[in-house]
C-alpha cells in the first residue's frame, strides 16, 4: 500500500475555505480565484492523501467525508501553527520579544496574575511566556541573575549589591493578616497578652535566595516552622497547627467561612505588603514585558483625593 504525499500549505488553505464558505463557489470568491482553480486544488490534496475529502455525489454541496471530517482537525492545528509562525516572526521583525520571563513573588493576589496574563495571551499571542513564583529576596535574584526579565517583588529590607542597576516601579499592595485555625489555642480567646503568640508554633515563609538569607521578616513567636511555599503554610493553618500572617486575599473566604480567625495580637503591628515591579536598568524590557509592567500599574485603584470643604 502507497504511503499518502506531502500537501501543501496552500492546499490545506483551500481545503479549510471548502469547508469554512460551504461551497467550492464560495471558497473562490473569498480567495479570489476561479472556481475551476478551487476544484484543481481540492482534487489534487485528494490524490495526495488517497482519499476523498468531499462527498460531491449524493449532495448538492461538498459535504466532508468521514475522513474528511478527521483531517480537518490537523489541518485547522497545521494552519494555526504556520499563522503562529508569521505572527512570531512578524513580531521579531517590528522587535517583540520572542520570550517574556516573569517572577512574581508569591503575596502577588492570583486574581491579578491571571487578569494580566489572560489580556497578555490575547494581545501577544506568539510570545513566549515563562513564570517563575518565588518569595521575598529570591524574585529579585532572579531579575538580577537574568533569568527573569521582569519582577514583582516586596519589600527589600536590606542593601542588595548592585540595587542601582534596579529599577523599582510601586504596584500597590496586599494585606497580611495573622490567623489561626478555630481549634488553635490563640483563637479560643479575643485578648491576649503581649507575648502570648510567642509561645506557640509559627509558620513562616521562608526565603530559598542568598540575598536575603539569614533575615527575618514579620517572625513573632520563637517556636517557628519554616517553609518555602505558601500554599503549604496555608494547609497547616486550616489543620490547626501553628498560626501565621497570610495575605488577605487568599484567606478571605476562610475568614468568612469560619475556617479562619484572624488573631488579634498586641506584638504584631499592622503590616501592608508593598509590591513593586523590578527590571535590569542595563536590560530594559521590550515592548510585550513593558505592556505586562503597565497592564500591573493599571490595576491599581488610585488613592481618592480628599473632598474639599
Amino acid at each position: 500500500m502507497s504511503e499518502p504525499g506531502t500537501p501543501t500549505f496552500d492546499q490545506l488553505q483551500v481545503f479549510l475555505s471548502v469547508v469554512e464558505a460551504g461551497s467550492f463557489a464560495a471558497a473562490a470568491r473569498r480567495l479570489n480565484r476561479a472556481t475551476s482553480a478551487v476544484t484543481y486544488a481540492i482534487d489534487n490534496l485528494e490524490a495526495q492523501l488517497g482519499m476523498p475529502l468531499f462527498d460531491r455525489v449524493t449532495t448538492r454541496k461538498p459535504t466532508l467525508t468521514r475522513a474528511g471530517r478527521a483531517i480537518l482537525a490537523e489541518a485547522r492545528s497545521v494552519s494555526h501553527g504556520v499563522d503562529m509562525l508569521r505572527a512570531k516572526a512578524k513580531g521579531l521583525l517590528e522587535g517583540l520579544e520572542a520570550e517574556v520571563s516573569l517572577v512574581v513573588d508569591v503575596m502577588l493576589p492570583t486574581a491579578r496574575l491571571v487578569d494580566a496574563l489572560e489580556a497578555f495571551q490575547e494581545l501577544f499571542p506568539a510570545v513566549t511566556l515563562r513564570l517563575h513564583v518565588e518569595t521575598l529576596g529570591a524574585v529579585t535574584q532572579l531579575v538580577q541573575d537574568r533569568t527573569a526579565t521582569v519582577g514583582i517583588t516586596g519589600p527589600l529590607l536590606i542593601a542588595v549589591d548592585g540595587a542601582q542597576q534596579i529599577e523599582k516601579i510601586k504596584i500597590g499592595s496586599v494585606q497580611l493578616i495573622p490567623v489561626a485555625a478555630p481549634t488553635h489555642p490563640l483563637a479560643q480567646q479575643r485578648k491576649h497578652a503581649p507575648d502570648a503568640a510567642r509561645g506557640h508554633v509559627q509558620l513562616v515563609l521562608t526565603d530559598r535566595s542568598n540575598l536575603t538569607r539569614g533575615y527575618d521578616f514579620g517572625v513573632v513567636g520563637t517556636k517557628t516552622w519554616r517553609l518555602a511555599d505558601l500554599g503549604a503554610k496555608h494547609a497547616l493553618l486550616l489543620a490547626g497547627i501553628g498560626w501565621g500572617a497570610m495575605p488577605e486575599p487568599v484567606v478571605h473566604d476562610d475568614l468568612a467561612a469560619g475556617r479562619l480567625v484572624a488573631l488579634d495580637l498586641p506584638d504584631w503591628q499592622d503590616t501592608t505588603y508593598a509590591l513593586q515591579v523590578i527590571y535590569r536598568t542595563d536590560a530594559p524590557p521590550g515592548p510585550a514585558a513593558q505592556w505586562l509592567i503597565e497592564r500591573f500599574e493599571s490595576q491599581v485603584q488610585p488613592e481618592p483625593r480628599p473632598s474639599g470643604d
